[in-house]
């Protein structure tokens, strides 16, 4: 071989010696450090009998050997090596708030959470008891301080409870506010705080009883002689009821008080037309009266009943007001027209018995158990010296009616 085909031959080895190098660094780049740089120095001076002899050589490193001539091969090695290499980085505990409209997945395993309903009733009732407190002192506020009523005092009343632990309310109607002079214009009896439904026992005024410290007369003239604690007496000597608290009405407090519960009036079927001694008309049948009209309704006894019929119209009265409180829009300004009613009545009630008793007078819109003394059979018309035409009753019968009913 002459000199010239040599150096031709050594060319043709030392460029392809340039290419198998090349394409091991395109097959598997990576940095190589002093140590792995010798290593593969060594192992190119060495046939691959020799380094699977060695004992410095490992499994990878025969397996390098091996592909050497095969960069797809190293290249999917790699890509193995480093899927079984591969860490997830720390990452630091971020709170992340999820996004509003998105659903968040039910764990089918986490035990569902009680719905504690006790607690959203006493909430509820925390504030229903809140909201009525309020409105009650605005409107006693309110009727306190108006300066188109004149000011009333308390009575002195020396109220006490009934033998079985009630505390009856005597309720009394006036024509006049002085609280001095005047006949009571009706005479009933409230108990909130018994058995079953509220009870009202109404009075004929024209009862001829015996008076403490007076003597005989019309019941309704007790007002006139002792005020408030007057008719107390007289109805425990005759009947038996004693009364722990009072609360007089007068014509005013009576109008304000419908017009502050009923701003579209009450619904009543009036039972007759009436005109006379009245401010306006009335027609029979089913309507809505404001705090005036329905004044003069109760009041009317210009006819062939006389008091008889004035005192089942007043118990009507009273019978339309308590079912119709039941109407949501009137139960929300119950708790206001009550603080403005109870700020324009003398009474002794205290704010301490109405919120105490509140069930109880919330009881009313249900309906009222109603009784009328004298009671039927139990009485007969007498004409008296000092008082002219008078109902003459049967005191031990009455009694024990009343007795009876209030019991039960």
């Amino acid at each position: 071989m002459s000199r010239m085909d040599r150096n031709k031959k050594i060319h043709e080895e030392s460029e392809k010696v340039q290419r198998k190098e090349e394409r091991k660094k395109k097959a598997f780049r990576r940095e190589k450090t002093t140590d792995e740089f010798e290593k593969e120095t060594t192992l190119h001076n060495k046939t691959e009998t020799e380094a699977k002899n060695d004992n410095f050589l490992d499994t990878a490193d025969l397996n390098y050997l091996e592909n050497l001539d095969n960069p797809f091969k190293q290249k999917n090695q790699q890509r193995e090596y480093q899927k079984s290499t591969y860490q997830e980085p720390i990452q630091k505990n971020k709170k992340r708030f999820p996004l509003a409209w998105k659903k968040k997945t039910k764990d089918p395993n986490q035990p569902r959470k009680k719905r504690n309903w006790k607690k959203n009733i006493l909430r509820i009732l925390i504030f229903l008891i809140g909201y009525s407190l309020v409105t009650f002192a605005i409107g006693n506020f309110q009727a306190k301080h108006d300066a188109t009523m004149p000011a009333i005092e308390t009575q002195e009343f020396a109220g006490a409870k009934s033998e079985d632990g009630t505390s009856n309310i005597l309720l009394l109607g006036s024509d006049t506010r002085d609280n001095v002079s005047g006949r009571s214009d009706s005479m009933m009896v409230l108990q909130v705080d018994g058995s079953g439904k509220p009870k009202l026992v109404s009075f004929m005024r024209d009862m001829y009883v015996s008076i403490p410290g007076v003597g005989e007369n019309k019941l309704n003239a007790a007002y006139a002689y002792g005020g408030a604690d007057l008719v107390r007496q007289t109805l425990l000597e005759n009947f038996g009821i004693n009364c722990r608290y009072y609360a007089m009405v007068d014509f005013q407090t009576f109008e304000k008080g419908i017009d502050a519960l009923f701003s579209n009036g009450v619904k009543i079927d009036a039972e007759k037309d009436m005109s006379s001694y009245i401010d306006e008309p009335i027609s029979q049948g089913e309507q809505q009266m404001n705090g005036h009209t329905l004044l003069n309704y109760a009041r009317f006894r210009m006819d062939e009943e006389g008091d008889f019929g004035r005192v089942r119209r007043q118990q009507q009265v009273m019978t339309a007001v308590s079912s119709q409180i039941k109407n949501p829009l009137v139960l929300i300004k119950a708790p206001y027209a009550m603080g403005k009613v109870f700020g324009y009545l003398s009474t002794d009630i205290s704010n301490f018995y109405i919120f105490t008793h509140l069930f109880g007078f919330a009881k009313m819109a249900g309906g009222i158990d109603r009784l009328t003394l004298p009671v039927d059979g139990s009485w007969s018309y007498i004409d008296t010296d000092n008082a002219g035409s008078a109902l003459d009753v049967d005191n031990a019968t009455n009694s024990a009616q009343v007795q009876a009913f209030l019991a039960k």
